[in-house]
């Protein structure tokens, strides 16, 4: 065993030996206006609370208090807008602000526990406004700005909330993107909505409701740059934010995490993962409207009083490199990608990378899907140039678990990583992972099932669905009695944990269970394949088969129908005759969000002749017109079977 996983089973068996004293530890390092009185009350199961009785303000931790350690000067927040526009605030800064739009919000009558909803672009007010929202006490549920508007009053709706931040529009690839005329739509069906706060980003005219409509900078200037608000003193067991999951279709199910226990956790496991120094620029690219962005984009390097650094607009715009020169520019030392972006920008070529020298960089860190095993190839030879001083590791973790609760890593000693290709590494401290078969038998080293945490769950995890608690329960809890990700995979001998795709995703072909992660791996392989997406039809004869789309990288002239062939020959060779692929259609783009996230659900959707639901969130709807002609020809097929 290793040196840095030997560390990281030390620190994770003592996390799970003693709890409280090992949580009480950790929360000692931030400040608590009052201490708690319980560090872990588990009465009420599955209803854990943190700290209990303990006050504190996350705003607080994550600007005054490194203000007063010292680094009112350290650059907070670097931001690089779509226009090359740049701005640099300070912890001192970004605290001014805070502080201003803290007593704008307060002047409008917003109070503790309200709801804010905040539905804007990656521009530096989106950041002010989640942390106002905290320093008062209110309850903020940042929306994606890509949402249409029936889902963004849905969660209006849910939330209750008594205003919107939002922005008269943003840029998109050149593009001009309307928001205000979506808040405004949402707000008349929701009902609810008091006041409309609005950025002007863009400079265009909107239509403005003089009763319920405010200019962010006109709000800050009637209340004076003097403007001074105290961080509401705050139980640990208040909520935070509000974050909603589980696609856009039904009713939105709404995450909730409480104040003091996000607090520690997006503290502790960034530090342990990152470790960053007071020269790090930590290049983060997930949207706020994940939780990616609330503990990577936002919480997790400010309550480390790190540099974080945002660009508002697409990976691959104005050019395909543009990240990779904002790297070098800015001297970046950690990244956070997402693996569906990585393979966007794989289409372009390696020599694209191979412009830049990204010296800089010593670790890249992936989320939100499976990385696979040719992105990671890819990263690491273009990105991290094969130095061994630069780490590509892939994470795991969901929007209830508040981020990554398993990754590679000695927690901080000497920045080690002992990543292993196709792992997302050890659980961290608190979590308990199993696999259990659909009877809830545990099973052991290399069976595949379904990934469990057994409770109590540390402070990192949500405490219930916003107003369903009986949802919280069914959902998460009932079937297995341990947590219930959802997720589909195994874990090794040595405890590194392997996700293999959701469990709707597993396909059962002629009894057998297959990972479209697995299928997926196979195609990635082929040097023409850019993109892949694996989803299961229905099959008169097998009861699932599979379906691969893939599209080329960009400037290869392919033979559709060769490539197709050479694609399902190559999955059969490498993975057997069960996995007959049944049919592999070559497209020039598939449905992703305007993040990247290739949209399996809409993909099956189509190919089944199911109604996808709300298309909003997708960066190009044509790119459904594509799969639906696929779905043409497949059904063309498989009714001259019947």
């Amino acid at each position: 065993m290793s040196e840095v996983i030997a560390a990281h089973r030390r620190v994770w068996e003592e996390s799970l030996r003693d709890p409280e004293k090992f949580w009480a530890g950790v929360a000692s390092e931030l400040e608590w206006f009052r201490s708690w009185d319980v560090t872990l009350d588990d009465t009420d199961p599955p209803f854990y609370r943190w700290f209990v009785g303990g006050r504190t303000n996350i705003c607080f931790n994550c600007l005054d208090r490194n203000v007063k350690a010292g680094k009112a000067n350290k650059v907070a927040l670097i931001w690089v807008g779509s226009d090359r526009q740049v701005r640099q605030l300070t912890y001192r800064d970004l605290l001014r602000e805070v502080t201003e739009f803290s007593a704008a919000l307060k002047s409008l009558g917003l109070k503790k526990g309200d709801r804010v909803t905040v539905y804007m672009p990656m521009i530096p007010e989106a950041m002010v406004a989640m942390l106002s929202v905290a320093r008062l006490g209110a309850v903020h549920s940042v929306v994606f700005s890509g949402f249409g508007v029936q889902a963004l009053a849905d969660r209006i709706i849910d939330s209750q909330s008594r205003f919107v931040v939002t922005a008269d529009a943003m840029f998109r690839r050149g593009k001009v993107i309307h928001l205000k005329e979506v808040v405004d739509e949402a707000a008349t069906r929701s009902g609810c909505v008091e006041g409309v706060i609005v950025v002007k980003r863009a400079g265009i005219d909107v239509k403005v409701n003089r009763s319920t409509d405010y200019w962010y900078h006109d709000l800050l200037s009637e209340v004076g740059k003097v403007a001074c608000v105290e961080p509401e003193q705050l139980r640990s067991e208040e909520p935070l934010f509000i974050l909603y999951t589980s696609g856009t279709t039904g009713k939105p199910k709404g995450v909730l995490h409480l104040h003091g226990q996000y607090m520690v956790w997006a503290y502790a496991h960034n530090k342990w993962l990152f470790s960053w120094g007071d020269n790090d620029v930590f290049f983060s690219t997930p949207d706020i409207g994940w939780i990616n962005g609330h503990s990577y984009s936002t919480y997790g390097p400010l309550l480390n009083g790190a540099t974080v650094l945002w660009y508002e607009d697409a990976p691959d715009h104005p050019h395909p490199g543009i990240w990779w020169e904002i790297v070098d520019r800015y001297e970046v030392t950690s990244m956070w990608v997402a693996p569906t972006a990585v393979r966007l920008l794989m289409r372009y070529g390696d020599e694209v990378p191979g412009r830049y020298s990204l010296r800089s960089l010593g670790i890249l860190v992936s989320a939100g899907e499976i990385l696979g095993e040719e992105v990671w190839k890819w990263l690491r030879r273009n990105v991290a140039k094969q130095r061994d001083d630069c780490h590509v590791i892939e994470t795991w973790g969901q929007t209830e678990n508040s981020g990554f609760i398993a990754a590679p890593g000695g927690f901080g000693i000497a920045k080690g990583i002992a990543y292993r290709p196709g792992s997302v590494g050890l659980p961290y401290p608190g979590i308990r992972i199993g696999v259990v078969d659909d009877s809830g038998r545990v099973l052991g080293a290399g069976e595949r099932g379904n990934v469990v945490v057994y409770p109590p769950t540390p402070p990192a995890f949500m405490f219930t669905i916003w107003g369903d608690p009986e949802r919280y329960v069914g959902t998460y809890w009932k079937k297995f009695g341990a947590y219930l990700t959802g997720d589909y995979g195994y874990i090794d001998a040595e405890g590194y944990v392997y996700i293999l795709g959701r469990v709707d995703d597993v396909v059962k072909v002629a009894g057998h269970r297959l990972a479209p992660a697995d299928v997926e791996n196979v195609a990635y392989r082929h040097p023409a394949v850019a993109e892949c997406a694996v989803v299961s039809v229905p099959d008169p004869v097998k009861g699932e088969a599979l379906v691969v789309l893939i599209t080329p990288k960009v400037g290869l002239s392919v033979d559709k129908e060769r490539l197709a062939e050479e694609v399902r020959e190559l999955v059969r060779r490498e993975m057997g005759a069960v996995a007959v692929v049944e049919k592999v259609f070559v497209v020039e783009r598939l449905p992703k969000t305007r993040t990247g996230k290739i949209m399996r659900r809409v993909v099956r959707a189509v190919l089944t002749g199911i109604e996808p639901g709300d298309l909003s969130t997708l960066e190009d709807e044509a790119s459904v017109m594509e799969v639906l002609e696929a779905s043409r020809s497949l059904e063309r097929e498989l009714s001259g079977r019947r």
